[in-house]
């Protein structure tokens, strides 16, 4: 028996949690394995700074809406400046040592996210294995399985517990920059992330590439999740992502999600159906305007109907579609609500009219993601706003800033070019 000290690894950690909210965390790399890691970060609300040349089209999108400041060149010295917390993920051990090494003399934890050896901080792997498909698979003698999982409207708590079970377990996951990005956070270490962004008018992998990758991957023995926003059978070519597996011969889970179409106007006060109001809703794509030769929409026949009508993807051709459907029988004034950014932090309500929607998508600005609800169910929701909003003060008269989970962006309601601004009680 011996009571000597026993000599300490070097790799030993203490497991802690940081507290980032509102604090600088410099993020060095712009691709893949930067954007998980941002994910993360934005997750606990750091303020994320990302150095690097170029990025992924989801850290782009994310660039420009604001959600990351982004230093446009190569890690230089003094890019650490203020910052809490740092990750090295450039993928270049050269880089990420330079990194590192300049984290060490400020006294500032840094993950190298190529080494967890040479990193001053480590991420936990998160434990345990429950992967359904490949049940199906060692059955059938294969290694590999896709998941498609619905990941909800934004909101990473809307996720289902077995889609959010199938990410903790992944290999690989293909993701859509419309897809809840704080989930990529939750991630095992040495998970690969693929991005396959679509972005309006921009960068995107085309479909047949994402099915070429899907299979590639699966057929090499991995636990591959397809992560998209809403439902993926629900304009999400689910569907053509199953068919590509289904004739590789590889094992396919479908795991649905809370679409934005019905998930997007609940959360902000608005039913697609209610009793004694309506007894039907449409769902429509709207990124091909009325007339156009590939458009499968029978317009006329929605034009006619009493009850609600959905549009997804539908900003650019607001203005034609609502003329349309007012050619078709609807009356100008029946009530038009555009939510954008639907379920997350930046929620926004405006409400106007079929008469003058494409004026206000406009002159408010509007830009996707958005979901747009024609129907008496807006008038509905707009009366039970007014109800609930009485006696609060209003965001014109010194609550501009007014911020709630959801609906931070605030409610509006358009007509004509008079707004009124109310805040919203969620």
């Amino acid at each position: 028996m011996t009571t000597a000290p026993q000599a300490r690894s070097s790799t030993a950690v203490l497991p802690v949690g940081l507290r980032l909210l509102g604090r600088r965390v410099v993020v060095v790399g712009g691709g893949p394995t930067a954007h998980r890691e941002t994910a993360g970060l934005l997750a606990v609300g750091a303020d994320v700074a990302v150095v690097s040349p170029a990025l992924t089209p989801a850290l782009d999108a994310l660039a420009i809406s604001g959600g990351v400041s982004w230093i446009r060149r190569t890690f230089t010295e003094g890019d650490l400046d203020g910052a809490w917390y740092a990750v090295a993920a450039t993928g270049d051990a050269g880089v990420d040592a330079k990194v590192a090494a300049e984290a060490d003399s400020r006294h500032i934890f840094c993950t190298r996210t190529e080494s967890h050896e040479l990193s001053s901080a480590v991420v936990q792997a998160t434990a345990g294995r429950d992967r359904h498909c490949e049940e199906q698979g060692a059955a059938e003698g294969l290694t590999g399985c896709v998941v498609l999982v619905g990941g909800g409207p934004g909101d990473p708590g809307l996720i289902t517990v077995r889609g959010q079970q199938a990410l903790s377990q992944a290999d690989v996951v293909v993701v859509d920059h419309l897809a809840p990005w704080p989930l990529l956070g939750v991630l095992r270490p040495g998970a690969e992330v693929v991005d396959a962004s679509k972005l309006p008018r921009g960068r995107s992998m085309a479909q047949e590439e994402i099915n070429a990758l899907l299979v590639s991957r699966a057929r090499a023995g991995k636990y591959v999740v397809r992560l998209k926003g809403g439902d993926p059978f629900v304009f999400g070519r689910g569907m053509e992502e199953l068919l590509a597996c289904a004739a590789a011969e590889i094992p396919v889970e479908v795991v649905p999600g809370v679409t934005s179409a019905v998930g997007v106007p609940a959360v902000a006060g608005i039913p697609v159906t209610h009793r004694g109001l309506t007894h039907e809703f449409v769902v429509i794509s709207g990124h091909l305007p009325p007339g156009h030769p590939q458009s499968l929409v029978d317009w006329s026949s929605i034009g006619r109907l009493r009850g609600t009508v959905v549009v997804l993807m539908g900003v650019e051709n607001a203005a034609a579609i609502a003329a349309t459907l007012i050619d078709h029988g609807r009356p100008t004034a029946t009530p038009v609500a555009v939510v954008t950014d639907g379920t997350t932090a930046s929620q926004r309500t405006v409400r106007t009219t079929l008469e003058h929607l494409g004026t206000t998508i406009r002159d408010e600005h509007i830009r996707p993601p958005a979901v747009w609800v024609v129907g008496e169910v807006v008038q509905l929701a707009a009366e039970t706003v007014a109800r609930t909003s009485a006696g609060a003060p209003r965001a014109d008269e010194g609550r501009s800033g007014a911020s709630t989970r959801r609906g931070a962006g605030g409610d509006r309601d358009v007509e004509g070019r008079s707004v009124t601004v109310i805040v919203p009680q969620v």
